[in-house]
């Protein structure tokens, strides 16, 4: 009996692999669905990045396509998890090669004798040294983030919100606007509030005055 023999295995079937792995699906609709994942994936769109920027450094023919989309899934899963030990990793490595970037490129404008070429290299070393500061102030922030201090809410039986007394002043001020109120007599005319001055000697000789209509009066 002859064994029928092998076909060779293609380029997707060895590795590196080059096909982006696609799950098939129980129908045509299932595979479409899955097919629409993948191309909407955040580690579809980092590969396409990496894989253009590796095409000419000699690391992108070796490049395994699902391998590489596994890899992009698990970091993003363990920051989601709360482990930031890839994202400090990165934020710490760009900082040194941003450092590395700037002293060449100082470098390259002390090798000039020209206004010109100085000014180009001097400002890109600049550039290179701004980024590695705001790169290593982002490692910072996430090494020791920032204490949010929030102020104490007072909440109050009605729907109204008082914060350390602050939303308390437009009240504060009703109530003195209606205190002056009373203090306005009908046709605007304001009341005399001025202190009482002392008794005269006219004011002495007068009597009490008896009950009107009444059994008290003297002249009954």
């Amino acid at each position: 009996m002859t064994r029928k023999k092998q076909p060779a295995p293609t380029q997707a079937q060895g590795f590196p692999r080059k096909s982006v792995p696609v799950k098939p699906g129980a129908s045509e609709r299932e595979t479409a669905q899955n097919v629409a994942d993948v191309l909407t994936s955040p580690e579809l769109a980092a590969y396409r990045v990496i894989n253009g920027a590796e095409l000419k450094s000699g690391m992108g023919e070796h490049i395994d396509v699902p391998s590489l989309m596994a890899k992009l899934r698990d970091q993003a899963a363990s920051v989601n998890s709360g482990c930031l030990a890839q994202a400090e990793a990165m934020l710490m490595n760009q900082a040194t090669a941003l450092q590395s970037l700037f002293a060449r490129l100082a470098e390259r404008a002390m090798g000039h004798t020209t206004i010109p070429g100085f000014d180009a290299n001097m400002r890109m070393a600049l550039r290179a040294q701004s980024q590695c500061r705001c790169t290593l102030e982002t490692l910072a922030t996430i090494k020791n983030p920032p204490i949010v201090y929030a102020r104490q809410a007072n909440v109050t039986t009605g729907p109204q919100q008082i914060n350390n007394g602050m939303a308390a002043r437009p009240r504060a001020r009703q109530i003195v606007s209606e205190q002056n109120e009373l203090l306005e007599a009908p046709n605007d005319e304001r009341m005399d509030t001025r202190p009482a001055g002392p008794a005269g000697t006219s004011d002495q000789a007068m009597e009490a005055m008896g009950a009107v209509n009444g059994t008290d009066d003297p002249r009954r």
